[in-house]
């Protein structure tokens, strides 16, 4: 391993993060499960970044992603596409939003990056409202309106980004308010910055931020949000490349927790839909989807690979109820991580929803984020057969816990219990 490790540093570059002292190359997986070049097993809790969303070489998707590449693996946008065309179909009328188009792309960034254009320019502004704590990607748009420092390189940006409160609950000026004041105390800090500037273009926000440590809002808040930028015609954009497909649990979308106001108006989505197959994408309303005046096309986005893995894959999420196993299991997981950090005084919190879990790290005796503990437990945890993220804007102190939704209760129970032990011998 260490000669992969050797030619990996040689040829990539240096801010290309790995995980772990000893970096491990996963070789294949089956079900919640993958496997590491020396034969090791790991109950795998972070799914390639939320992103192997229903399980490891899944029959199913495996079995579609054959057939198709028998047939044909690529033709452009360029062509009539029938698995692109019957994703589309489901995706939009899965989005809720109104006379709906989708348009694929091959990641999240991406599909940011495209949400961006079409409501700067639909709207006439450069300027975007985002979230503290947040992460979008890593294009020089995305970047630009990323409010987490550790994940934003740069200040430069063809965009002008004013950062909004609200995403991190239990930090921050308003966080020794209750939930209702929390909310209107958001509201008026909108309202007031939106009184210092031209009208922007829209407001960017993910549900709940996963690079920022599984943080997020109490549920209304971008409704009332949705409210005041209605008032000046600003658009919402909910990203929900780590939120969709029902991960939360209580929710199909991320963005349902708040749907006073009704869907958003762009929604952009990535990540778990492909099961690892590169899909991003963008849903809106086909007034904003068809504002730009200028041809264009996707040469990857759409392709009839990874299309028919979406396909198959979203059906099996629906036909098996993932959303509600991501409900049931995910309680359970929640709350057993709940008694263990009652016993720990470094543990700040367990947070989320279904199974998207943040359990926060600090110093004992102290609110100051331990990235130290953090980078511990997730080395002991690997070590144990767990394998789990890490993130948060308040230096990367959050632990990131992300199963596939098909994770079963003993599953749960086993990794619960490693990641109590990797705790344990860091507190």
């Amino acid at each position: 391993m260490s000669d992969l490790y050797d030619r990996h540093r040689a040829v990539a570059p240096d801010w290309l993060a790995l995980y772990y002292e000893d970096p491990i190359e996963i070789t294949h997986g089956e079900g919640r499960h993958v496997w590491d070049a020396d034969g090791r097993r790991y109950l795998d809790f972070f799914g390639g970044i939320l992103t192997t969303m229903t399980a490891h070489a899944l029959p199913e998707v495996t079995k579609a992603v054959t057939e198709q590449a028998g047939r044909i693996i690529h033709s452009s946008t360029l062509y009539l596409n029938r698995p692109m065309v019957e994703l589309a179909e489901r995706v939009a009328q899965l989005s809720g939003i109104p006379d709906a188009r989708v348009f694929f792309t091959t990641s999240g960034t991406e599909a940011n990056d495209t949400a961006l254009l079409l409501a700067t320019t639909h709207r006439r502004s450069n300027t975007i409202l985002a979230m503290r704590n947040s992460y979008h990607g890593r294009s020089f748009s995305a970047v630009g309106i990323t409010g987490n420092r550790g994940w934003s390189p740069t200040s430069l940006s063809p965009l002008q980004t004013l950062y909004v409160h609200g995403g991190v609950r239990t930090r921050g000026p308003f966080a020794h308010l209750s939930d209702a004041e929390f909310t209107a105390a958001c509201v008026e800090d909108l309202r007031d910055l939106l009184g210092h500037t031209r009208p922007p273009a829209a407001l960017i926000a993910e549900p709940v931020q996963g690079v920022g440590g599984f943080t997020s809002p109490p549920d209304g808040l971008y409704a009332a949000f949705r409210d005041v930028l209605q008032e000046h015609g600003i658009l919402w954009i909910s990203d929900e490349v780590q939120t969709g497909w029902g991960r939360t649990g209580d929710h199909f979308w991320g963005w349902q927790a708040h749907a006073r106001s009704g869907p958003p108006d762009i929604v952009t989505f990535a990540k778990g839909i492909g099961n690892g197959a590169s899909i991003g994408g963008v849903v809106a309303r086909a007034e904003i989807m068809n504002c730009l005046d200028a041809n264009s096309i996707s040469t990857f986005g759409g392709t009839q690979l990874t299309m028919a893995a979406g396909l198959a894959n979203l059906n099996y999420l629906l036909e098996h109820d993932l959303q509600g196993n991501a409900r049931r299991v995910g309680g359970l997981l929640i709350e057993r991580l709940r008694a263990v950090a009652a016993q720990l005084p470094g543990v700040r919190e367990v947070r989320g929803r279904g199974l998207m879990i943040g359990v926060e790290l600090t110093r004992p005796g102290t609110d100051e984020a331990d990235p130290q503990a953090a980078t511990a437990v997730l080395e002991a945890a690997r070590q144990g057969g767990l394998l789990i993220g890490k993130g948060g804007g308040h230096s990367t102190s959050a632990l990131r816990i992300a199963p596939p939704l098909s994770l079963t209760v003993a599953e749960a129970e086993e990794g619960a219990a490693i990641l109590e032990g990797a705790l344990r011998a860091a507190y």
